[in-house]
């Protein structure tokens, strides 16, 4: 079992950017020019190394290997956006790994991208890029190519030697148990379950009992053996089950008009454990927007523009309107789910606005909504393609 954050180290110690990884500061997958971005690096290190992982590590600075860090990022379905471009995609995974020295909620993104014999090139235009465009990396780089791509087997040994200095032991499992209870969420109930004598996971949070229903909410939830976050917010809350074999959590998302606030269930992840030493990690998206009066929604969503037009001018909000703001991205989300299709648009538009206001909560609350948005494309997607085999 390899351990995340030594596998990490490990890489950046590997000299520099190479055939067989990459590193960035950030991903931004809200613009076309990101995802672009994104999906040619995987092409063309799945192409470069088609025996043996390759890897993007996200949160470390290009000159210095300085780890920074990046958001929570829990897009389980971001497959989906490799296998909506790409054709002979590869399997990828997206992996959270937390850093002593980083800020809470900061963690650094580890994605693996899985061998396969079959070339990948692009099947469909995004961006700048073409279909039917193929990469591949030469150096540090990723760059197209018209050549044939010869079958490679260049970098078996040395990712290899890499995947192997990283393997856990007991004393990093036992190691990372103490830290999380004792140092990292010494303020909060924190809890551990091992499965199959083998897995840890522990979690933390702060009860929170609304009506008849307990949740979790500040969560944070982690796989020790493996160093990496299964799941981590500030906002919304969560319920958790388990029995002898598997760990389930349930996501719920905060959502009301005027000040009278819901809890809806959004996704279910399920973790089963087995004899064999492996284990595996299913979601499912659970969410059933609320519906509103239409005639109600044009008015909300028609204050919510004034707002940001006003914010826009520079003009100073007085303390009504900077509570509309905090609540903002929330209220345009649930717009968009109720047919106003520009909210959404407006929504990602106004992220500079949010992000350089005084209250922080503001921005905290975009990057929630966009995460259940993204969620929600991509199950669309996902079932889209389904219906379409």
């Amino acid at each position: 079992m390899i351990n995340k954050r030594l596998l990490i180290k490990n890489l950046l110690a590997h000299n520099d950017e190479s055939s067989f990884y990459d590193k960035k500061r950030q991903l931004n997958l809200h613009t076309k020019e990101g995802k672009a971005k994104f999906l040619k690096h995987i092409c063309a290190l799945s192409n470069s190394n088609p025996s043996n992982n390759s890897y993007i590590v996200v949160g470390v600075e290009d000159q210095d290997n300085e780890i920074t860090g990046d958001d929570f990022f829990d897009d389980s379905r971001i497959q989906n956006l490799v296998n909506a471009f790409l054709e002979n995609p590869p399997k990828i995974q997206y992996e959270n790994v937390p850093f002593p020295n980083l800020p809470k909620g900061r963690v650094v993104g580890l994605v693996t991208i899985k061998p396969k014999s079959k070339t990948s090139f692009f099947k469909k235009n995004i961006h700048t890029i073409l279909a039917n465009s193929v990469f591949v990396r030469r150096g540090s780089n990723s760059t197209p190519t018209e050549e044939k791509i010869p079958y490679s087997k260049q970098n078996i040994e040395t990712v290899l030697s890499i995947e192997n200095s990283s393997r856990n032991s007991i004393a990093y499992t036992l190691d990372g148990v103490i830290d999380f209870v004792n140092n990292r969420h010494k303020d909060m109930l924190s809890e551990y379950k091992v499965f199959k004598e083998l897995f840890v996971i522990c979690w933390a949070g702060i009860p929170k009992k609304i009506r008849d229903k307990t949740y979790l909410s500040r969560v944070d939830i982690e796989l020790i053996n493996e160093q990496i976050k299964l799941f981590y917010s500030a906002q919304d809350v969560v319920t958790i089950t388990f029995d002898s074999a598997s760990f389930t959590i349930t996501e719920y998302v905060a959502l009301g008009l005027n000040d009278k606030t819901s809890y809806y269930p959004l996704e279910q992840q399920k973790i089963s454990f087995f004899d064999n030493g492996y284990y595996k990690i299913e979601t499912e998206m659970l969410f059933e927007p609320p519906q509103y009066n239409r005639k109600m929604m044009f008015h909300i969503y028609n204050s919510n523009l004034a707002l940001l037009a006003k914010m826009k001018k520079g003009l100073a909000l007085n303390d009504r309107e900077e509570n509309d703001l905090e609540n903002l991205p929330s209220t345009l989300m649930i717009c968009y789910l109720n047919g106003f299709e520009d909210a959404k648009q407006k929504l990602i538009e106004a992220k500079p606005l949010l992000k350089q206001f005084k209250k922080p909560e503001s921005y905290f609350n975009f990057k929630e909504v966009m995460r259940v948005l993204r969620k929600m494309k991509y199950n669309s997607d996902s079932s889209a393609s389904e219906k379409a085999k």
